[in-house]
């Protein structure tokens, strides 16, 4: 058969997806603002604690003066879900930066026909990295209102959360979409 010289909808799905999620997980886990605690008793009206999974801030919103490093005094950061997710986001980013590299060498670009099975193999990579994000991403959630806080404030999930869990989804799907290259090489043998 005619070499085709178009890139699979696939793979490209994959290449987009994937970056995309790369980018979402590597700003969830680095941001600190896992969960927002704001309404402190006894603390101005306007003060908002955000928490991430390596460092807290205190932002006062009117003024948006911003203090970083804060002090964990109850806790926080010696709590699983925060010390699971120290440890898999991290993972997660590498996973997914060695899928991208694999999915490069596997999608042409600099070549006449895609490599199926590297393009394959990258999505086995992805797939996994991106449920290495899900996984502390939908624990801390789960465990949001029982994660230590100032007794009467209030809990909200924040931005690097959301984020984490977008990108998380993205790298799923992109490794899914990527995957699918197995398909076309198993009807090539």
């Amino acid at each position: 058969h005619l070499p085709s010289m178009r890139t699979p909808t696939a793979m490209i799905v994959g290449l987009v997806l994937c970056p995309c999620g790369l980018l979402l997980t590597f700003t969830g886990t680095l941001a600190p603002n896992w969960r927002q605690v704001s309404l402190i008793p006894n603390q101005p009206i306007d003060l908002v604690l955000e928490q991430g999974i390596w460092d807290m801030c205190r932002e006062q919103q009117s003024s948006h003066d911003r203090l970083c490093g804060q002090a964990d005094e109850l806790g926080y950061f010696e709590q699983m879900p925060v010390r699971v997710a120290q440890g898999l986001m991290p993972t997660s980013l590498v996973l997914t930066l060695l899928g991208l590299v694999v999915a490069a060498l596997g999608v042409r670009c600099w070549q006449k026909e895609p490599r199926h099975l590297l393009a394959g193999v990258a999505g086995l990579v992805l797939l996994p990295s991106g449920l290495l994000s899900l996984v502390p991403a939908s624990w801390y959630t789960h465990e949001l209102w029982a994660l230590p806080a100032p007794p009467g404030s209030t809990l909200v999930v924040g931005y690097s959360l959301v984020l984490s869990y977008l990108g998380s989804c993205l790298e799923i799907l992109g490794g899914l979409a990527l995957a699918l290259s197995f398909d076309h090489y198993c009807k090539e043998r």
